[in-house]
């Protein structure tokens, strides 16, 4: 097999680095974690998809080198993007459990959820670093780490010039601007287009004109748009008007199975989308968590055999970690759920299901990457567990269940801790840095991730516990896990529209689609979804024929596109914080602002500033040549 291709360490400054430079690395790394834990648990609560933050934090971090520390050299880039990673893995895992705390009408403690997010940071960095040498060193003919591969090229590549970062700053230009522009700010325009269908054939089909969507799109490309599209194809045009019809034949005794006193033959889509549409999509869901876990069989038995195999360098530190987040684990779950048992069994099924994952997504991560790292599966396949072991127990009041959702949020913290820093250490060895320090300096980006993470979700609270049919977050993983943890305890869960919902996975997964990605497409709004694919669209229109002049078009795209999806998001939040602390009101678009027109032209104004973008970097790129 072909080896990957790495920066010789021979490339590396000669230089003696400067104690100015590394600080001005080390704290440019910092504002990096925070940005993109902000950022990527704004963006992934709004859609339910992440970005892994590498490639994006490589640019970066080259311009800062270029700029004011250029004896740090490739090792400083690598630095930076590896803060960058840590930011946005942490933010990659706590959003799909953290936030089912305030589904269930529960609140959320900041210093508790911070520590538990801590904990899962030290379980996970600990656990992979017992495998670190095997995967990274031993293994190098065999897994690739695909992601670090690009990492480490672009780290190479930008050392040369500044077009990508010119790009980022012109995609949060762009995304910063239009989101000022409509309700996630100031509020002048409308970018929601609507249409619905007439009472006999209920349909719905929507477009939200958000940039960060329409960048994440651009990122994922056309395969994953498309197949999160079916899915709300699926859902609005086939599945919601079929339920309709039948419910248009309802007698008036005859009420909706979560809202008694509203009959069924009153429901219009949006009804029908709340009430039935999102626990198919829960089941489908469902469906592929465990189908995606029972794959991992064969891994898990693999990983397992190195990580105890005895032939295996240890981190003595990572050991540290390890040793210190287990006794933790034990205590602090016995105090949060004032049951001593809770802690002992609770909290040492998660420690064993979140080692077992975290050596699974750290091997996953040197074949697929993170971006495409099955955590949601994992995710669901410990709390099933975990839920079965509270029910067994006893364990199924309110405060009960708000304790399981904190060891899941442990377990998943650690999981996607797993493959984020495996894959830092990867590119770390590839471009000839010191992973000893890299370890320290994930740990400290990781830890600012757990705290700003937080921070968001606590903020954002009412917002996040909203869960009407136009609500602000869509929530898909948290939502499932609420519904699955809430429903096997209580008892209420309608276990015949998910078990229909797994139907549809199982069929899925016989096509070979896959069910992941169509449920939550299913699951989502297709305003969402609608505006993933317009992402997808443009970059088919700049990829074209593939010729090597688009592939570097492309690479701007990706890098104008995280432009994008900064800006959105942190200009989004932004907005809600002002809206909260009364500084700022939402204003309401009228007149020819406020209809579906208004959304059209700013749909149009989007998709042309980032192909002219994209075009004038070509023409700079051939004139630079």
């Amino acid at each position: 097999m072909e080896k990957p291709i790495s920066v010789p360490k021979t490339q590396a400054p000669a230089k003696p680095k400067s104690r100015v430079g590394s600080t001005i690395v080390l704290g440019v790394g910092i504002l990096l974690a925070l940005l993109f834990a902000a950022s990527t648990a704004y963006s992934g609560m709004k859609a339910g998809l992440t970005v892994a933050a590498g490639i994006p934090g490589a640019i970066i971090g080259s311009a800062v080198v270029r700029a004011f520390a250029r004896r740090q050299g490739f090792a400083g880039t690598n630095e930076m993007q590896g803060m960058a990673s840590g930011g946005e893995t942490v933010a990659s895992g706590m959003i799909f459990v953290l936030p089912a705390v305030l589904l269930i009408g529960a609140q959320i403690n900041f210093f508790e959820a911070v520590l538990v997010g801590t904990l899962g940071v030290l379980f996970g960095i600990g656990t992979a670093s017992i495998v670190e040498n095997h995967l990274i060193v031993g293994s190098k003919d065999t897994l690739l780490y695909p992601e670090a591969m690009a990492i480490s090229e672009t780290i190479r590549a930008s050392a040369a010039g500044g077009q990508g970062m010119k790009m980022m700053a012109s995609g949060f230009g762009i995304g910063g601007l239009l989101t000022m522009a409509t309700g996630s700010m100031f509020g002048w325009i409308n970018n929601h287009f609507v249409m619905y269908g007439p009472k006999d054939f209920k349909w719905k089909f929507e477009l939200e004109v958000n940039p960060l969507l329409a960048g994440i799109g651009f990122i994922v490309g056309m395969q994953v748009a498309l197949q999160m599209f079916a899915g709300s194809l699926l859902a609005n045009f086939a599945i919601a008007p079929l339920i309709g019809y039948f419910t248009d034949m309802a007698g008036g005794g005859h009420e909706v199975w979560n809202a008694a006193g509203t009959a069924v033959s009153s429901l219009g889509f949006d009804g029908i989308s709340g009430s039935y549409n999102r626990y198919l999509g829960a089941g489908m869901m469902l469906c592929g968590g465990l189908i995606g876990a029972v794959k991992l069989v064969p891994v898990i038995g693999r990983s397992l055999k190195v990580a105890f195999g005895g032939k295996e360098k240890r981190s003595m530190f990572g050991i540290m970690l390890l040793g210190f987040a287990i006794l933790s684990v034990f205590v602090l779950s016995s105090i949060f759920s004032g049951n001593i048992m809770i802690g002992l069994l609770g909290g040492g099924l998660a420690m064993l299901l979140a080692f077992v994952f975290v050596v699974v997504a750290a091997n996953l991560t040197g074949t697929i990457g993170t971006s495409n790292l099955p955590v949601s599966g994992m995710t669901i396949a410990s709390l099933v567990l975990l839920t079965v072991l509270f029910v067994a127990m006893g364990w199924t009041s309110d405060f009960d269940l708000r304790s399981l959702l904190l060891l899941a949020t442990f377990a998943v913290t650690a999981i996607s801790i797993g493959g984020g820093y495996s894959q830092t250490q990867k590119a770390t060895e590839l471009v000839g840095a010191a992973r000893p320090k890299m370890q320290r300096r994930f740990l400290l980006a990781a830890v600012i991730g757990v705290v700003t993470v937080v921070g968001v979700i606590v903020v954002l609270a009412p917002q996040l516990a909203d869960t009407s049919a136009d609500a602000a977050f869509g929530l898909p993983q948290a939502n499932l896990i609420a519904a699955l943890t809430s429903g096997i305890i209580t008892g209420q869960l309608p276990f015949t529209i998910i078990f229909i919902g797994v139907a549809m996975g199982l069929v899925m997964h016989f096509l070979k689609l896959p069910i992941m990605t169509v449920a939550i497409g299913f699951y989502l709004p297709m305003a969402t979804t609608a505006i993933i694919l317009v992402g997808a669209i443009v970059r088919m229109i700049v990829e074209g024929k593939g010729k090597p002049a688009n592939q570097e078009r492309v690479q701007h795209g990706v890098s104008l596109s995280s432009g994008l999806i900064a800006g959105g998001s942190i200009i989004g939040l932004t907005g809600i914080l002002l809206s909260i602390s009364g500084v700022l009101t939402h204003g309401t678009p009228t007149g020819i602002l406020a209809g579906n027109g208004a959304a059209v032209a700013l749909l149009a104004v989007l998709v042309i500033a980032m192909l002219f973008f994209l075009r004038k970097s070509s023409v700079t790129a051939k004139t630079n040549k």
